[in-house]
């Protein structure tokens, strides 16, 4: 749906924005207690929260604040960034759909993780809430809201992904009952890999260009979805991840971590607008796991919990 032509204030952008890093600083909060409650010794994680600015003579301005965690005993590599940014002109990634604003000044707020957790019955999981203001050389501001979460489990258990598909409706349910079908088949075809002809994970929900709620109704959604994301995993990470585990485990996670990788660089529009715009590349790709292998033409043994995983949750179906 084509993004409307509405009016924002400073002071809405503003709310916005510290709205967005109150949210970044919760999840990561709620993050550290999951890992500090775990004590064994072999892991010692290491927690960066980086403030970054960008320089002058760059042609993206403004900040952010980049939070990772680093080896730890639950999370292998879990990242969460906010960023507020200015440019010239909108890249390629973000005027696909919308090539009457090819050229237009921008300003784009958000807060995007990723967490990669260690144990492979755990799965890996997106989220990301962001506004877009486009400014036409002519005509009023253009303002849209996007984001969504969706589950990459390596070995899939039916309980949790109703739980996550529950918890995802239920974060847009008060908006409409057409809300939740549409963004679940929206993450649906966006998170495929089309060369694989296969799906990146459970999905969850997507959307984007939205504008059809005006500014107080798209952000409300918004807020919406990111207050629902911890309830939608923190539950199936305390399931899953004291779960025995062995290098065959291991071995299939870091493989199906290999189609993340693919993912990400080959379609992700996140990742190719930051890029294209100049933006800080070490944020940008906070959402590359640790470790990832790829092997050729491998197959799995019929019935196995790894030919399960493609079998019956790699593919479309409706959860809830």
């Amino acid at each position: 749906m084509t993004a409307a032509a509405v009016t924002v204030t400073p002071p809405q952008v503003q709310a916005v924005r510290t709205y967005l890093q109150g949210l970044q600083q919760r999840i990561m909060a709620a993050l550290q207690s999951v890992e500090d409650a775990q004590t064994e010794a072999t892991f010692a994680a290491s927690t960066v929260r980086e403030a970054w600015h960008k320089e002058p003579d760059s042609p993206l301005q403004g900040d952010g604040i980049t939070c990772i965690i680093e080896g730890g005993a639950v999370f292998e590599r879990a990242g969460c960034g906010f960023s507020h940014v200015r440019g010239q002109a909108l890249p390629p990634s973000a005027t696909q759909n919308r090539p009457e604003l090819a050229g237009a000044a921008f300003e784009a707020l958000g807060v995007s993780l990723v967490f990669h957790p260690r144990n492979p019955y755990v799965p890996t999981v997106h989220m990301n809430v962001r506004m877009f203001v486009a400014l036409p050389v002519s005509g009023p501001a253009v303002v849209w809201f996007g984001g969504g979460m969706d589950l990459t489990p390596y070995y899939a258990f039916e309980e949790d992904a109703v739980h996550f598909h529950e918890i995802c409706r239920a974060s847009v349910q008060p908006f409409g009952d057409d809300k939740y079908p549409r963004f679940k088949q929206w993450c649906d075809e966006y998170f495929f890999l089309k060369h694989r002809n296969e799906q990146r994970g459970i999905g969850g929900i997507f959307y984007d260009d939205l504008s059809e709620l005006g500014f107080d109704g798209g952000f409300a959604l918004t807020q919406s979805v990111g207050e629902h994301f911890l309830n939608a995993y923190l539950p199936i990470v305390e399931r899953r991840q004291t779960t025995p585990w062995g290098e065959r485990e291991q071995q299939f996670q870091q493989y199906r971590r290999g189609r993340y990788v693919e993912f990400n660089l080959v379609f992700d529009r996140g990742t190719h607008f930051g890029l294209q715009s100049g933006g800080r590349t070490e944020s940008i790709l906070l959402s590359m796991p640790p470790h990832a292998t790829w092997a050729y033409q491998r197959e799995w043994p019929p019935g196995s919990p790894e030919a399960e995983l493609t079998e019956r949750f790699l593919v479309r179906r409706e959860w809830v």
